[in-house]
């Protein structure tokens, strides 16, 4: 039973990541029906004011051992790089071995990492820093996709706000539906969001300039709605169909198809969120042709169909 959530506060505090799990678990709701949690903020330094990375200071209420055998312990986001307190990777072990949870938002992954809690799990965090969690641990098998992952005793959720959804998942596992709805109620959120971070992700040309293919990439990404393939722009490129499919693979990192169709996607997410043209008209815009295809692609990359993308990405104008 979930009944003892142990927030671990380290410098610099994430405030909105600890702000998530303060909502869900710190507010007394028992007259909604949610039954009372016993939530402890714990540091090594309680009483003491402790930096955030927002400004304003952050006073834990209670020492470090009291994280122990908590039914949840939670790390709320903090730096990628250690080093890292060894009383608190300690913890992390013994809170998943005694059979507890353990919980990290957003880039609190890398601090669950270094306990050794990742290898050989499914994993996430904020997408800015999936790439090196993974390089850094490649014991552990790093989700871009989702919002959370949950492996046995470990939750781990992406970035930021996801947080909020790796809550509300815990909740339901452990108490049920009911209370995790009526706890989204109060926190005015879905109970359940669907597609992952993925929809958040920039995918632009490469930072890098690459070498031989750059013209050709700028080329390409301003004539999206054209018919591409490998033997056009291998001559495009001057190059062989071997030779441009080789370099391009190791300049640019994937493969010309998968490039195109990423890019693609990204003139449709463009599309969606700035204009007002229906579906067929975007597919063909961005060269996917029909708004079946675009679909297909659309739902595989970012995780949501375009319709769901816009409703929650369109610009709207500011209210006067």
């Amino acid at each position: 039973m979930l009944h003892t959530i142990a927030v671990i506060a380290q410098e610099p505090v994430a405030m909105f990541e600890l702000g998530v799990l303060c909502e869900v678990f710190g507010i007394d709701r028992t007259d909604d029906g949610v039954p009372a949690f016993d939530f402890r903020v714990c540091s090594s330094r309680p009483g003491e004011p402790l930096r955030t990375t927002s400004g304003p200071a952050l006073v834990a209420t209670h020492p470090l051992e009291a994280a122990r055998g908590a039914d949840l312990v939670a790390i709320p986001g903090g730096p990628v790089q250690g080093p890292y307190d060894p009383a608190v990777l300690d913890i992390l072990r013994e809170t998943a071995s005694a059979g507890g949870r353990v919980l990290s938002v957003c880039s609190g992954a890398f601090q669950l990492a270094a306990a050794g809690l990742l290898d050989g799990r499914g994993c996430a965090t904020h997408w800015r820093y999936a790439a090196r969690l993974a390089d850094e641990h490649p014991l552990a098998r790093v989700d871009l996709d989702v919002l959370y992952v949950e492996d046995g005793p470990i939750l781990t959720s992406a970035g930021t706000a996801a947080g909020i959804d790796a809550c509300l998942h815990l909740v339901r596992t452990e108490l049920g539906s009911e209370v995790a709805t009526r706890i989204a109620r109060r926190m005015v959120v879905p109970p359940h969001r669907s597609g992952g971070q993925r929809q958040f992700v920039e995918t632009p040309l490469p930072a890098e300039p690459c070498d031989s293919l750059q013209d050709v990439l700028e080329w390409v990404a301003e004539h999206l709605d054209e018919e591409h393939s490998v033997p056009t722009l291998a001559r495009r490129a001057a190059m062989s169909e071997r030779t441009f499919a080789r370099r391009f693979t190791a300049e640019v990192g994937t493969t010309p198809h998968k490039w195109l169709t990423s890019q693609r996607v990204l003139r449709a997410r463009h599309l969606l969120e700035s204009t007002d043209l229906d579906v067929e008209r975007i597919a063909r815009e961005s060269g996917f042709g029909t708004a079946a295809v675009l679909r297909h692609h659309f739902q595989r990359e970012i995780g949501i169909p375009p319709a769901a993308y816009r409703r929650a990405f369109a610009h709207q104008p500011a209210a006067v």
